[in-house]
């Protein structure tokens, strides 16, 4: 995705976007490439794009997840964002409150932990 600004705030809602589009290849793009994913405080979760793709096209076709930013804080090249996910498996709607810590390096979003 050539047309990425170095903006934290941009890169991070562009992937927000994609996320509530479940357009995986529109969220694998604004990673960097060896990205890692992480529960709070180490657990990893994803590693680099492949992992990324992997793992977020099956909750995107499985879960159908939308979710909203509560409040966003900006410092630096760290976003934080508090979110409230709602997924329907199984067509059943379901609702959970999160916090998302994404990393930014050179335009794209190096690390992300979850705190839920």
């Amino acid at each position: 995705m050539a047309d990425l600004t170095l903006d934290p705030e941009a890169i991070v809602q562009r992937q927000l976007e994609a996320y509530n589009a479940h357009d995986v290849e529109g969220f694998v793009a604004t990673y960097a490439e060896a990205a890692e994913i992480f529960a709070h405080p180490s657990t990893l979760l994803a590693k680099g794009a492949a992992q990324i793709r992997d793992r977020y096209a099956v909750r995107f076709r499985d879960y159908r997840p939308h979710a909203v930013v509560l409040k966003r804080i900006v410092i630096g090249s760290t976003v934080i964002d508090e979110e409230e996910i709602t997924t329907t498996p199984a067509g059943i709607p379901q609702t959970a409150r999160a916090v998302a810590i994404y990393e930014v390096q050179a335009g794209r979003i190096a690390r992300t932990w979850f705190i839920s």
